[in-house]
């Protein structure tokens, strides 16, 4: 397991320091980031967590997935690697 997480069911109004205090009682945090959505600039309800050793992720992964915040239960585990993609083209191809 690495050291960084994948946080998914964000309520749309939790703010990366609501993350970065949970997270904080699991281990030391080391980056908290976000994603938003490039047109409104919302939140798309996941964000990644990079804790600062593999025990401390660990320990969040157990105390953190299943927890409630905002209302909603987090999903908390091991971030894939992210996949390299092919620009296909768009529009009109043959089905």
């Amino acid at each position: 397991m690495g050291n960084r997480l994948y946080v998914g069911n964000l309520n749309y109004d939790t703010m990366e320091q609501d993350i970065q205090e949970l997270f904080s009682q699991a281990g030391s945090v080391k980056d908290v980031y976000l994603v938003l959505d490039k047109t409104t600039g919302r939140s798309r309800g996941f964000a990644f967590v990079e804790m600062a050793t593999q025990a401390d992720a660990e320990n969040a992964v157990r105390k953190l997935h299943g927890h409630e915040l905002d209302g909603r239960t987090l999903t908390v585990n091991e971030a894939r690697p992210r996949e390299e993609r092919s620009f296909q083209g768009g529009g009109r191809g043959r089905w």
